[in-house]
Order: structure tokens, then C-alpha cells, then sequence
């Protein structure tokens, strides 16, 4: 498949008709890892010096990658080969395995900030800045750590300090590509379907026990029974550990009466960002969606916020403090009008502030990534900008709403 790796004498592509090029192995443990990554791909897009490759090494939430890779059409290399092989970089969003790779490690956040705090036995570190996240197997440093804001040298500082000199204050792709698309917030909503006078109800959820979905026995009844109806819709949007620990079938099981009702369940391979450019309302918790969504117009109500999963010195610790909290002693519809109108006598500025703090590089990640990838790679950039791309229309909600169902046992369900 490659060229002769001329250090091991592997036989790998021996038929490529372009050969010679710089080989940049892309590590994908999870989907959300995989769409991080898929975000530095597009600097490397049209140059005919590079040839990108990916692997998907074992991790407890890797369903559904090697669906989401075959889709991206990539050049995947398995595992067990991919460790055998030399690169001149490599890049990740996540820390196991990577002391087995051959080649200079590039590492990335795979969310908003560093949100969350983990707490184990006496130890409690931020989750991605300990040095269990930066040197997992205690040999060797990166190349580089991409970091999304300068206060986050600070935390690298106490956790890791030999990692500060290969820290780089890059910037955040994401918190980037929402911004630049906010002026399509129409468009995105003709997309998906809604009509003049629907409001659109975002019901954001991360992982884990502690997380909105945590606690879905308790907010998908209040779901169905108080937010469907001719002017509201709603979109569920369920981070892909969750489709990846339980499995896509149970996930779709737990929410069939949702998809039923005509609420829409995001499937975790989809680009949820459009939805949440068109959301009036977010309902959400301490994960990286929701802290996003600051940076739309809309309102957020809190249904989790674990104060022992939050990083204290985190925005999502500010937003906390500062979006209302989900009460059970009244009805839902009455709570996110108060939430509406908390945001517009109170919160907007609140929220742009907090929004501030998701990185110190606004607009800049695609410039200051570039230069990190080609400075690593030992070649001059390409003679045109680093853009950044607005985000794609996304499919309308029905869609999503009328996917195949968990009782369906003949149907393939995506993954």
C-alpha cells in the first residue's frame, strides 16, 4: 500500500503513483477525537507534498471510528502496522498509546478549554494537562502541546513543567469555525427545516454519570411531554462516548419514543454545530457543547453541572455560576422563558465573557496551526492564506428524527 519503509523493509502501498511525500499518521481514538483531527487536516488539503494517513488504535470508546474514517474516504492503516512504521509526524487528541509511535507527536486538545477535573484516590488533576495526559508512558516529550489559551500555561506549569517548552498557545478550531459561520444562522435553520415562528430546543449532553444524560430517566419524560409541539422543536445531541460505551442500538432504543415524536436525535458522526448556531434554547451541562454555545445568542439552561467533575479555574466553572440551574418544581417551558429573559436583561454580556475564555488565539487557529505543522514537518508553508471555513448546511431535522428505530432489528443502524 506504501512505498518500502526504509527503516523496517515493510512492503506498504508499493503501488502509490505519488511517492516521496512527508507521511503525517493521524491518531484517531474515538470519533470526537477523529473530528478534532479532521480540523488540521484541511491545512494540509491541496499540497502535494503531504500524505496523511490514519489509525485508529484500541480504546474503550472506539465505536464507530472506523465507520466514520471509511466515510472521510482516508488511507487508515491498522494498529499493529502503524506502530511498525516511521513518520515524519504524527498528531493526537488523546494520550494512550502514543509511546509507541515512531515519529514527533503533535498533541490537541479534543474539547472546548480543559474543562474537567478527575479525581483519582488522592490525586486530582485537570483531565489533558496532567502528565499522565502529556507523557503517558514517562519516556519522551512531544514535539509540540497545542494549547487553546495562554492561562493554560499556568496549569502545565504545576502539572508538567518540562512540558513548557514545547508548549504552543495555538488556539481553538472549533470556537473558531462557530464564529465565522454565526452570520449563516438563517441559512442553518432553513436547513434544518424550521419554519418562520418554530423556536429550536438544543438538548446538549457530554458523558459520563454525571452528565445531562446521566440523569436522561428524569429529563426525557419532561422532554416529551412538555416541549414537542407546532411552534418547538427539539434536537438531542448526545456526545459519541455515550453512542460508544452503550452501543448505538441501545442509545436509540433509550430515545425511540423521542425519534417518535419527532425530536430529533443527532447521530454522533453528524456536525453538531449548525444545530447549535440555530438553537433558540440550549439545555446542557458541563461538557464542551455546551460552554460553545455561549458564543451563540442563545440562552442556556443548566440540567447538570457536577461541581466535582468542573475545573474550578475553567469557563465552564464561570458558566456554572451563571446559567440557571433546571428545577424539578417547575415546568420546563416556564423555565426556559425565564431563561430567555435572564439573558436578555442580564447574561449576554455575562456570557460573552465566559465565551472570551475559551481561547486567547480568537480567529487564529488555522494560521497558528499551519505554521506548528509545517515548522515540525521542516517545509515552507503554502502561498496563500490559512483560512477559516464556514460550517457546512447541515441535513433537516426530520431527517434525524425519522432514523432508523431501535426496534427495527432488520435495519442497520448507524453508528
Amino acid at each position: 500500500m506504501f512505498e518500502k519503509d526504509p527503516h523496517h523493509g515493510h512492503n506498504l502501498r508499493e503501488w502509490l503513483t505519488l511517492t516521496g511525500r512527508k507521511r503525517i499518521l493521524f491518531v484517531a481514538h474515538t470519533v470526537t477525537y477523529a473530528k478534532r483531527l479532521q480540523e488540521v487536516c484541511a491545512l494540509l488539503e491541496s499540497d502535494l507534498r503531504i500524505q496523511m494517513v490514519f489509525t485508529a488504535p484500541p480504546h474503550p470508546f472506539s465505536d464507530g471510528v472506523a465507520q466514520f474514517l471509511h466515510r472521510l474516504g482516508s488511507a487508515v492503516l491498522p494498529w499493529s502496522e502503524a506502530v511498525r512504521m516511521e513518520f515524519d509526524l504524527a498528531l493526537a487528541a488523546g494520550p494512550r498509546g502514543m509511546g509507541e509511535i515512531r515519529a514527533p507527536l503533535i498533541t490537541l486538545p479534543h474539547g472546548a478549554n480543559y474543562l474537567k477535573r478527575v479525581t483519582e484516590g488522592a490525586d486530582t488533576r485537570v483531565a489533558g494537562l496532567g502528565r499522565q495526559d502529556i507523557i503517558p508512558d514517562g519516556r519522551e516529550l512531544p514535539a509540540a502541546v497545542v494549547l487553546p489559551h495562554r492561562d493554560h500555561l499556568g496549569e502545565l506549569a504545576h502539572s508538567c513543567p518540562e512540558a513548557l517548552p514545547v508548549a504552543a498557545v495555538i488556539g481553538d478550531p472549533v470556537h473558531d469555525r462557530i464564529v465565522a459561520s454565526l452570520p449563516l444562522r438563517r441559512a442553518y435553520r432553513r436547513a434544518l427545516g424550521l419554519r418562520k415562528g418554530q423556536r429550536l430546543a438544543a438538548v446538549v449532553s457530554t458523558w459520563g454519570r454525571r452528565s445531562s444524560f446521566g440523569s436522561i430517566e428524569s429529563l426525557l419524560p419532561r422532554l416529551l411531554g412538555e416541549l414537542p409541539g407546532k411552534n418547538r422543536r427539539v434536537a438531542v445531541l448526545v456526545h459519541p462516548n455515550v453512542w460508544s460505551g452503550h452501543g448505538a442500538w441501545q442509545v436509540r432504543s433509550w430515545l425511540a419514543q423521542c425519534e417518535q415524536r419527532g425530536i430529533a436525535v443527532v447521530p454522533p458522526e453528524a456536525d453538531w454545530r449548525p444545530v447549535l448556531i440555530a438553537a433558540d434554547w440550549i439545555i446542557g451541562d458541563h461538557g464542551s457543547v455546551t460552554l460553545y454555545g455561549t458564543l451563540t445568542k442563545a440562552p442556556i439552561l443548566l440540567a447538570a453541572s457536577p461541581e466535582q467533575e468542573i475545573n474550578p479555574a475553567s469557563p465552564a466553572a464561570a458558566l456554572a455560576l451563571t446559567a440557571p440551574a433546571l428545577s424539578p418544581a417547575h415546568s420546563l417551558k416556564s423555565q426556559l422563558a425565564y431563561a430567555a429573559v435572564e439573558y436578555r436583561h442580564r447574561q449576554r454580556t455575562e456570557y460573552a465573557a465566559i465565551a472570551a475564555r475559551i481561547t486567547s488565539e480568537p480567529g487564529r487557529f488555522s494560521q497558528n496551526m499551519r505554521r506548528l505543522l509545517y515548522r515540525n514537518l521542516g517545509l515552507g508553508q503554502p502561498a496563500h492564506p490559512a483560512t477559516t471555513r464556514q460550517l457546512p448546511l447541515p441535513p433537516q431535522l426530520a431527517a434525524w428524527a425519522a432514523a432508523p428505530g431501535a426496534g427495527d432489528l432488520g435495519t442497520e443502524v448507524p453508528a
